[in-house]
């Protein structure tokens, strides 16, 4: 099967051919008429100038003199024609032929030919009735005398057609070398351009037999503009591959941190429930171990239901169609809501601080939910009763920052640069549950950073406060426009 490179090289290579053969032919053929024509004139402005210098020698002096046959050998001697004259009866009585025996001399020319010779020049490809031995471009005119206007014979200009075309072959010969040199070199041209055209296609098919391997980490250069079609195919091809590749990270990620959780409490469940099968578990010792086989169980179910979580959210946040403008003041109003029983529980004093105007986001309302929520709960959980929670909301410099801040345990310096690292718990860290797995904040940090956002957290003096940031709606619009402008 021929590849494209070779197709697209084979049809410009035909275009340029047929392009070439056309002009070349209408070249030829219009070159042949112009040169042809052009000489034709040449010719006619000779006889022109025999018929007026004949016509002046003849004033003193004889049509068959040999002044004017000198005259008439040099001008055809200059422009390459053959030159007679023939009186007014049809005799050839001059030739420029510089023979002393001349075999035109004497020669009658048919009266039908002289009786076409009148005040328009005679212009014919004949053979003069057989004055030559082969047809050739005629033209006569007659020679008038200056005084009285009378007929005083015929001037005879003519040439064959192949000296007529000297100079337009030597032409025509150089015009068809500088011809084909040019058609070799748009054939170089094009067979450059049509591989530097095909050779992202080439990488492309390259990266995706490697993607068929299960290596994502190939991407093709981007060496086209991207605002035409293959750099917009180019860079399509990549983001496909930033997502497999994003993908499959996040599968293997799955299933080592799947793999590495599930060692430990399986094996625990394993051990215990051989214990109580081999007999080595005493019978009064079995409800106890049976209880946490059973808490074990649990705690895999929990695992998995949040393993499965992170990875949908995180799917989810990367989406931007997914993303819509709202109001955060009221996603907070409407998060913090559902904490109110908590809250009353604990004694807690919630003091929410937020604008009066509207602070419209550009995000995914629920990925956002799903962090206000888990910072929200991580604050009311850990909280000293009878302590304030303080949710802050303002903008600045084009974002929008949320503030969650409570008075209570703290979290230990040791524990702070890892607070968001998947699975990370302590005793005496504050992880989102205690009896969770540690994903709680390392779904947090994921989903604002799929925002291309930042959270950060301080914890000191007995108050921990987690800000983050979401971009405006308006910055957003301003930001797309601008790019859309610097693209024009």
């Amino acid at each position: 099967m021929k590849s494209i490179f070779l197709r697209n090289f084979i049809a410009t290579a035909l275009l340029v051919f047929i392009s070439f053969l056309i002009i070349a032919v209408a070249f030829v053929g219009i070159g042949r008429s112009y040169v042809i024509s052009d000489y034709r004139k040449g010719m006619e402005n000779s006889a022109r100038e025999v018929a007026r210098t004949a016509a002046a020698i003849a004033r003193g002096d004889s049509l068959s003199s040999w002044v004017l046959r000198m005259s008439i050998s040099s001008i055809g001697q200059s422009t390459g024609d053959h030159v007679f004259i023939a009186d007014d009866a049809g005799v050839i009585v001059s030739c420029s032929d510089r023979t002393p025996v001349c075999e035109h001399m004497g020669q009658q020319l048919s009266q039908e030919l002289i009786a076409q010779i009148g005040e328009r020049p005679y212009d014919q490809l004949t053979d003069l009735g057989g004055l030559y031995h082969s047809r050739r471009y005629v033209t006569a005119m007659p020679i008038i005398a200056p005084e009285g206007g009378t007929l005083l014979g015929y001037a005879f200009v003519s040439n064959q057609v192949d000296k007529m075309l000297d100079a337009w072959s030597t032409f025509l010969m150089i015009a068809t070398v500088v011809g084909v040199g040019v058609f070799f070199a748009a054939l170089l041209v094009t067979l450059i351009y049509s591989r530097h055209m095909t050779k992202p296609l080439d990488e492309m098919a390259a990266a995706s037999r490697k993607f068929a391997r299960g290596d994502f980490s190939v991407r093709v250069p981007q060496t086209e503009d991207p605002t035409d079609e293959m750099g917009a195919l180019i860079d399509s091809f990549n983001k496909m591959a930033d997502s497999l590749e994003q993908s499959e990270q996040r599968r293997s990620e799955f299933i080592g941190n799947i793999s590495h959780e599930l060692r430990t409490p399986m094996t625990t469940i394993a051990g215990f429930a051989d214990g109580i099968l081999d007999g080595t578990i005493p019978p009064e010792d079995e409800r106890k171990y049976l209880i946490s086989i059973r808490d074990e169980t649990r705690r895999l179910s929990r695992l998995v239901k949040e393993m499965l979580g992170v990875s949908q959210a995180r799917a989810r946040a990367a989406d931007l169609s997914h993303r819509s403008v709202f109001d955060i003041s009221e996603l907070i109003v409407q998060t913090l809501l559902s904490f109110e029983s908590r809250a009353t529980k604990k004694n807690l004093d919630v003091d929410p601080q937020l604008p009066d105007n509207p602070i419209l986001v550009w995000a995914d309302k629920d990925a956002i939910t799903q962090v206000i929520y888990n910072l929200l709960d991580n604050a009311v959980k850990f909280a000293a009763p009878g302590s304030c929670l303080i949710l802050k909301l303002y903008k600045d410099n084009g974002k929008a920052y949320v503030s969650v801040k409570d008075f209570g345990e703290t979290i230990p310096p040791d524990d702070l640069p890892f607070i968001f690292d998947r699975f990370h718990k302590s005793d005496r860290s504050r992880s989102m549950d205690k009896e969770g797995v540690g994903l709680g904040l390392y779904l947090v940090k994921t989903i604002i950073n799929s925002h291309d956002e930042d959270i950060a957290v301080k914890s000191e003096d007995g108050m921990t406060e987690f800000v983050f940031t979401l971009p405006l709606a308006e910055s957003t619009k301003q930001r797309d426009k601008n790019e859309q402008q610097r693209m024009v």
